[in-house]
């Protein structure tokens, strides 16, 4: 059954390419949405997909590229939108 959720994620998370990997993740499980960075130097993204895809994806988050420090992942779950692809979004 497919799911969306929205996800922030924060620490040293910008600056670090953890949007453009995240697109590679969300191909990699089969997600649609988005991602991009908030003002308050945080990153956000929205998803759908398969429930054990997001919850790989998820599970990514904490970890992030390899520059990345993250602090806190916040997901929760929300309607599903429909999206048809993954896009970085500025």
């Amino acid at each position: 059954m497919r799911r969306h959720y929205k996800i922030t994620i924060r620490g040293l998370v910008q600056g670090v390419s953890y949007r453009f990997n995240a697109q590679a993740k969300a191909h990699e499980y089969d997600l649609t949405g988005f991602v991009k960075n908030n003002y308050d130097f945080s990153v956000y993204t929205e998803i759908e997909g398969e429930e054990h895809n997001i919850n790989k994806f998820i599970e990514w988050c904490y970890v992030g590229p390899r520059l990345a420090k993250v602090t806190e992942v916040a997901a929760e779950e929300g309607e599903l939108i429909g999206y048809s692809t993954f896009e970085v979004r500025k």
